[in-house]
């Protein structure tokens, strides 16, 4: 069984920086794919960037690009979410998720983080 835990959310200011972890158990070698996605207060869930744990290679990120950074520690079997630069729109709930592929449409997901950033 999949289980994913994330850590690291608080309270931050404007500007701030915060890291997100993910500590992954269970995953078999068809879970390639670590995903991190947030949802805001009244907004639906929404994909923030994917990595492949096979290479490393990163998916999406657009909307947070040159601020956050995913990574990840194939040893600790944890993915981490670098946060910089953060604003008061980034609030919300971040759920890291495991699936095959960053484009995959279904996905196991950790409990969540709450990432709150005042103005």
């Amino acid at each position: 069984e999949v289980q994913l835990v994330e850590s690291g959310g608080g309270l931050v200011q404007a500007g701030g920086s915060l890291r997100l972890s993910c500590a992954a158990s269970g995953l078999t070698p068809d879970d390639d794919a670590i995903g991190w996605f947030r949802q805001a207060p009244g907004k639906e869930r929404e994909g923030v960037v994917c990595i492949s744990l096979r290479d490393g290679r990163t998916y999406g990120g657009d909307a947070v690009t040159g601020r956050f950074t995913i990574s990840s520690d194939n040893a600790k079997n944890t993915v981490y979410l670098q946060m910089n630069s953060l604003k008061p729109e980034d609030t919300a709930v971040y759920y890291c998720a495991s699936g095959t592929h960053c484009s995959a449409y279904v996905w196991n997901w950790g409990q969540g983080t709450q990432v709150t950033v005042s103005s």
